[in-house]
């Protein structure tokens, strides 16, 4: 007899606090900003401490958090911070350094509207900063979007996973309709923490003080040498190379006989789901795919569902972005369009499907 599922009704913001104490977290360092509060709040409900030895700190600003995970991450802890779009903003000085010392951590953003304090409503305004490097210099990191409550769970596994196998950071890129939704949620048994010994043994990069059997650690993202340098930035894009090719993640919906096609992530892509059904109930075959990861980009599947329909829409609550990336990836095979609401408004899948009919099949007649 298989044991008991532990399955609870979460808020996406807790299932995200949840999923990181049971992947073996051993600090979260944040400050509260709508609609992401509840991370810090369910965190420190939970009192980690007791529950796993984990640390949950508020810290002075969102400046001070991303310096804590440096500190943390250099030491080899799994370490997080999340934050919502202008605390995510504060913090891009601090991803460079973290790129360029290639530290692990996992971070988190549940985008509201912008630009500037702009809405506490849903939003996907964020993708360029997430994907393209906010912060300085020529880097990239992992960025996953959760399209429910359930992988704002998962993702924090697996983020931690890839963080640790290529030193980089992992941004999960959700949205305040995610982070607040509520759904049913199966979650995993506990993970224990590392040990200090266990660390030292599987990171040996980690600086935790000079052994007697080894040089000291050095964790900086300073090179004053520019040959030097040159070669580690070349060692960096070697790296994103290498995720570009191995960690490409995707969700194909109906597109083995799609002839119209729907690019998009997260909440958006949850709406288009519903507008495929729609579409097809009226003869209208419309596939959807899904971005799972946005860095690294599904070029090629985009390139090859280029080649079978005859027009793509992509869903951003945005005024277009991701949709740049669409088309790179058709390069010119097809014509692309997009469509978005702004201001923290979600689409309707009626107004979608409106959309491509509009655009595309207007004077296509279906039996």
């Amino acid at each position: 007899m298989s044991a008991t599922k532990d399955i609870r009704l979460m808020k996406g913001n807790e299932a995200f606090a949840e999923g990181i104490i049971r992947a073996g977290c051993d600090g979260y360092f944040g400050y509260p900003i709508t609609p992401q509060s509840e991370v810090l709040e369910y965190l420190s409900i939970q009192k980690t401490k007791e529950r796993t030895g984990m640390v949950v700190l508020q810290a002075e600003s969102e400046i001070a958090s991303i310096h804590m995970v440096y500190g943390g991450a250099g030491c080899g802890k799994r370490v997080v911070t999340s934050s919502s779009s202008p605390g995510i903003s504060l913090m891009q000085e601090g991803f460079s350094y973290l790129a360029g010392a290639e530290l692990p951590c996992l971070l988190m953003n549940v985008v509201r509207g912008g630009p500037g304090l702009g809405t506490i409503q849903p939003s996907q305004s964020d993708y360029f900063q997430a994907v393209k490097g906010g912060g300085h210099g020529d880097y990239k990191m992992i960025v996953l979007a959760p399209a429910s409550v359930q992988e704002m769970y998962d993702f924090t596994k697996l983020g931690f996973d890839l963080a640790f196998k290529y030193r980089t950071q992992v941004m999960i890129l959700s949205d305040g309709a995610i982070g607040q939704m509520m759904e049913k949620v199966e979650l995993d048994e506990q993970i224990p923490r590392l040990t200090d010994e266990e660390i030292i043994k599987k990171y040996p990069w980690v600086t935790t003080g000079k052994t007697s059997d080894r040089e000291r650690n050095y964790i900086t993202s300073l090179d004053l040498n520019p040959a030097r340098h040159e070669i580690l930035n070349r060692k960096f894009q070697a790296k994103f190379k290498k995720i570009e090719q191995n960690e490409v993640r995707f969700e194909r919906i109906d597109c083995d006989d799609a002839e119209y096609l729907f690019v998009a992530y997260g909440s958006s892509a949850r709406v288009c789901e519903k507008a495929v059904q729609l579409g097809r109930a009226k003869g209208i075959k419309i596939g959807l795919l899904r971005l799972i990861t946005l860095f690294p980009f599904p070029y090629d599947e985009v390139a090859r569902l280029a080649k079978q329909v005859e027009g793509i829409l992509t869903i951003e609550m945005s005024a277009g972005q991701m949709i740049e990336d669409v088309r790179l990836g058709v390069n010119g095979a097809v014509q692309v369009e997009h469509f978005g609401r702004l201001g923290g408004i979600m689409p309707a899948p009626e107004e979608v499907l409106n959309v491509m009919e509009e655009k595309f099949i207007k004077t296509k007649v279906y039996a």
